[in-house]
């Protein structure tokens, strides 16, 4: 593919990450959103390359901080959703299985760590309000923090599984049908 043909298709998957990042005003999609514009990115590391790939997971974690009005949706792209698929082609081109298992979930509790600690400490976001425990003492506010850091782990089987399917689906189906509908060289 052209240069040319990169940019454009670069550009499209970068405008469009940052569109669907937007709802995120709406509490519900505080963390579909991210994932979601992050599996765009899986697109472009199997179109692009992973080289071009982190140069829009970069343009769309600068405008999404800058522009997407739920900046934790933002900070959540940008610490792990959006690179997470660029890591994973790299971690299963590279490792077995169980090494790579251990990265991809050390990088993810990472991640969500320091992003709900960037939420606290430097934005200045009541923690409480982040957990959803607001007024609560006791027993759920005590264990909130291990609870949601458990079920943010299965989540992210789930969205691994999610990601290795879509990847394949694209590649058997949708990846010729794309390639006819952009015949860049």
């Amino acid at each position: 593919m052209s240069q040319s043909g990169k940019t454009a298709i670069g550009g499209m998957i970068t405008a469009l990450s940052v569109v669907i990042l937007m709802p995120t005003a709406l509490e519900l999609f505080v963390y579909a959103l991210p994932a979601f514009a992050g599996m765009l990115i899986m697109f472009s590391v199997v179109e692009l390359g992973k080289k071009w790939a982190f140069g829009i997971y970069a343009a769309v974690s600068v405008l999404s901080l800058m522009l997407v009005p739920n900046k934790e949706a933002a900070i959540l792209y940008a610490a792990f959703f959006g690179y997470y698929p660029i890591l994973k082609a790299i971690l299963e081109s590279r490792l077995p299985k169980i090494p790579e298992y251990i990265i991809k979930f050390a990088v993810f509790n990472a991640a969500i760590i320091a992003s709900y600690a960037i939420l606290v400490k430097i934005l200045g976001m009541p923690f409480d309000e982040l957990m959803g425990i607001e007024g609560e003492t006791g027993f759920l506010a005590k264990y909130m923090l291990p609870l949601m850091l458990g079920l943010g782990n299965i989540a992210f089987i789930l969205f691994d599984v999610a990601t290795t399917r879509i990847i394949t689906v694209y590649l058997r189906v949708w990846q010729k049908k794309f390639r006819k509908l952009f015949p860049f060289k």
